[in-house]
């Protein structure tokens, strides 16, 4: 049994050696690994839980580079397929002086694109107590279907299931389909993380606790909204919340998200997945700490710490 099978897009983001110039202007570009689904499967293994990881790569120099970069980290990759039908996705990241990220991606198409329902081992998806997925795999067919197939076998299964809709308009036909398709995840799901930005996209609403109750829904446990260095706001059916962030200097931010979600999912494992307001907070905390530290170094799944990392920055920080 795992503690988190993450599934969804794993690729190669190639991130500029300096940073506050364009993708032309960049001088050169370091290979780092990331996805955001895959992430959070790195960031949780280094937590110390059991992870696993369904997708598909290119069968190719990049996607077995990736494939061995999860093994690594103790990610189980015996859920990964490849394709020789197309390439492992790309994605230039060109990072802002502070730290913000623009994309540019190649894939027209990559091979998580062509991910089919065929290619998804039920049994596999449904060993598992946390399911997490994302909304780039929801984009097209067939790897829409895909996706859906390996969460209702989580369901299935009995997993909490976790959703991130990650915002990334220029891959979508439309702002209209990328909402629609967002949402599509967003009903299945026990535990959401949202940015600020993705829930006023997502509900119309730039009011937090607004945009909470239009997008609530009976089966929604936990909805947390991060707000960068301001930390996490979050709702449940029974209370709401604030958890205070930490100040740091950023070198790229890429994967911030990515580190909360799995700092936040290992804090609810913690607990064994039946949390207290206090779990909470402190699950909250976590992932606080993790997403701050993912940003020290260039790169998401390069940036993401280990255990002992955070538990030692969190004991030189004032609560």
């Amino acid at each position: 049994m795992f503690d988190l099978i993450a599934c969804g897009e794993l690729l190669i983001d190639f991130v500029p050696t300096v940073s506050g110039l364009s993708l032309a202007q960049a001088p050169a570009f370091k290979k780092a690994p990331g996805g955001a689904p895959a992430n959070v499967a790195v960031g949780t293994a280094r937590l110390g839980k059991r992870a696993g990881f369904m997708g598909q790569v290119g069968d190719d120099e990049f996607g077995h580079f990736l494939a061995d970069t999860l093994a690594a980290d103790g990610v189980d990759v015996a859920g990964l397929r490849f394709s020789d039908a197309a390439r492992t996705a790309l994605a230039f990241v060109s990072l802002r002086a502070d730290g913000e990220r623009e994309f540019m991606f190649y894939r027209h198409p990559s091979a998580d694109m062509l991910w089919r329902p065929a290619d998804v081992d039920p049994t596999y998806a449904a060993q598992t107590r946390i399911f997490h997925f994302g909304s780039i795999t929801l984009i097209g067919e067939p790897s829409r279907s895909a996706t859906l197939t390996a969460v209702a076998a989580a369901q299935a299964g009995g997993a909490l299931i976790s959703y991130d809709p990650n915002l990334r308009l220029p891959l979508w036909p439309s702002p209209g389909a990328a909402r629609t398709g967002m949402l599509v995840g967003w009903q299945l799901a026990q535990v959401i993380k949202v940015s600020e930005e993705e829930l006023a996209f997502l509900s119309g609403a730039t009011d937090l606790a607004t945009g909470a109750r239009r997008l609530w829904h009976d089966a929604l446990r936990l909805l947390v909204i991060t707000q960068g260095s301001g930390g996490s706001t979050y709702f449940t059916p029974h209370a709401a919340g604030h958890v205070q962030g930490f100040a740091v200097t950023p070198v790229d931010t890429t994967g911030a998200g990515d580190g909360f979600v799995a700092g936040l999912l290992t804090g609810l494992l913690d607990c064994d997945l039946n949390w207290t307001e206090d779990d909470l907070r402190h699950a909250l905390r976590l992932g606080n700490a993790v997403g701050a530290l993912t940003t020290l170094e260039r790169g998401a799944i390069p940036g993401l710490p280990t255990r002992a990392a955070v538990e030692a920055f969190l004991t030189s920080t004032p609560v």
